[in-house]
């Protein structure tokens, strides 16, 4: 198989200023991908100390030789998603790549919601966890849908999460919005079919990055095979890139679960 080359292309990908959306925006970017970095302000990329700021992870993207900016918006409002999509076109000309990567299990009020089972949720925690989630990857997938239609042609790759596939007790409504997720990636793709748009789910396994490495105690892996082990940003970003390139030009309406 070719090594990838996406030099021609653009993309934007949500929540890129830090963690997975960092790893897979800056992958897109070596393959020669002009790219949009995107947050809901310059300052979340400093959160876990990954990056300076959104205009400085920009900067490294468009040091790779790449055009490159960043866009600060707020998902759960539709009229910034709409404004973030036509904005992305307005610089890049048009967005070839689409990835839903922004969300997390973020409270109303608190870093995560608390209590964070399915009866005793505050509703306000419900409905951000909902907005930053699901409905968020609905917003940014009919505005940049309706472009991908019209020129038809693109990919479209939603991130939901292993724990959508699994029972849990602790973080439900989270896990529900991302296994809402995967069935609306299915939907979704039987509607952009016949204008050769394709649209997958990855749900990565728990992995590596600034926000996972400052809230969680992980036990010793040693003895552990790398299969069993917890994932870093390149091993999720190598399927996205399979999922943004030419090799995966028939595969639609699926979703990559990462089981660890």
């Amino acid at each position: 198989m070719s090594v990838l080359d996406l030099k021609g292309k653009n993309a934007l990908v949500t929540g890129s200023s830090r963690g997975l959306g960092r790893q897979y925006a800056m992958d897109l970017a070596r393959a020669g991908a002009n790219i949009i970095i995107h947050d809901e302000t310059a300052e979340k990329a400093a959160e876990f100390n990954e990056a300076a700021s959104g205009y400085e992870v920009a900067k490294e993207a468009a040091a790779l030789g790449v055009k490159s900016e960043f866009i600060a918006t707020d998902l759960a409002d539709p009229a910034q998603v709409e404004q973030l999509i036509a904005r992305s076109i307005e610089i890049l000309g048009s967005i070839d790549i689409l990835i839903n990567n922004a969300g997390g299990d973020i409270g109303f009020k608190t870093p995560r919601p608390e209590p964070n089972d399915s009866l005793d949720i505050s509703v306000d925690d419900i409905r951000s966890v909902v907005e930053r989630n699901l409905l968020s990857t609905m917003y940014a997938c009919k505005f940049a849908g309706q472009h991908m239609r019209e020129r038809r042609s693109g990919k479209i790759v939603n991130v939901g999460s292993i724990a959508g596939h699994i029972p849990v007790t602790s973080g439900v409504i989270y896990a529900a919005a991302k296994l809402g997720i995967s069935h609306y990636t299915k939907s979704l793709a039987v509607q952009m079919r016949p204008y050769d748009v394709n649209v997958n789910c990855i749900s990565p396994a728990p992995t590596y990055t600034g926000r996972f490495s400052a809230t969680r105690t992980v036990k010793s892996e040693e003895g552990l095979s790398k299969l069993q082990r917890i994932a870093h940003p390149e091993d999720m970003s190598k399927i996205v890139m399979f999922l943004c390139g030419p090799q995966s030009e028939y595969l639609t309406g699926e979703t990559i679960v990462c089981w660890i």
